[in-house]
């Protein structure tokens, strides 16, 4: 039975990956940063980690535990904590920037350097980063966020030639739109950190908040989760995985063209998507 630990497992991505590799036969170690979040899983069976990505002690104690708890075993880690901070650029401080990057990098990549040694002691494992479209391609008013992905894409295409010589493999999810409670966090975050009213983008956030409260789909191509866990599941079990799966119609799509299109062209294609995202 193989050890496989997930990050942000109270919803969406990360939980029906949990469950579906827990059915697959994994022993899956869901990973949450809210204590109601882990009491539930606990209540669906799962074993469970306390784990706040933007915190660097806890990280250091999950890894701990983790370690106990696997006799120092582990095949794969799935990195899928994160949340999405909309808003201008202009209208986001530091501060917030840095909170962003604290979740969606700086703990990703403590957690894979405290994992590393476990791997390199049976010269196996699967180290999978749950990226985005946005990893290679941005839109506007999602500015923390694009970054963090694209900081996520060249963290992952690093590792994987410094780990050449192994067979630790490292690879990338690219997911477009996929249901999931992320549109509510965005908003959430987007109100707690930005001055919507002061901004000189306040008419264009009216847009982008009809948009983030929209129920259901709020993007054409959008796929389940289990679109993902399909993904994930290749990766873990091929001996030869791919480095990059792309999830949804979406991200073959800006994949194609952002190779294909001068810069530009490939900038109005974006914006034309972005404007009508925010009517």
């Amino acid at each position: 039975m193989r050890n496989v630990l997930i990050t942000g497992c109270s919803s969406g991505i990360g939980y029906c990956v949990a469950k579906g590799l827990r059915e697959r036969g994994y022993q899956v170690f869901a990973s949450a940063r809210k204590s109601e979040d882990i009491k539930r899983l606990q209540a669906e069976g799962f074993k469970t980690l306390q784990l706040d990505l933007a915190d660097a002690h806890s990280v250091e104690a999950a890894v701990q535990e983790l370690l106990l708890r696997t006799n120092g075993e582990l095949y794969a880690v799935f990195h899928n904590g994160t949340y999405g901070q909309a808003g201008a650029l202009e209208d986001i401080s530091r501060h917030v920037l840095e909170e962003q990057f604290a979740t969606n990098v700086f703990g990703w990549h403590q957690l894979t350097n405290l994992l590393l040694p476990m791997f390199r002691q049976r010269n196996e494992g699967r180290i999978i980063y749950n990226s985005s479209l946005l990893g290679f391609v941005s839109l506007p008013f999602r500015g923390p966020y694009n970054a963090s992905k694209h900081a996520i894409e060249g963290l992952a295409d690093t590792l994987r030639l410094e780990l050449v010589d192994t067979d630790i493999k490292v690879i990338l999810i690219e997911p477009g739109p996929v249901t999931s409670l992320f549109r509510q966090n965005a908003l959430q975050s987007l109100r707690a950190n930005v001055n919507i009213e002061q901004s000189v983008h306040r008419l264009k956030y009216q847009g982008a908040i009809r948009r983030l409260e929209k129920p259901g789909p709020a993007a054409p191509f959008t796929l389940p989760p289990e679109a993902v866990l399909k993904k994930v599941i290749h990766a873990l079990e091929s001996p030869k995985p791919l480095i990059r799966y792309r999830v949804t119609f979406p991200s073959h799509l800006f994949w194609l063209l952002r190779r294909l299109l001068p810069t530009y062209w490939l900038d109005q294609v974006l914006l034309n998507i972005s404007r009508k995202e925010n009517r």
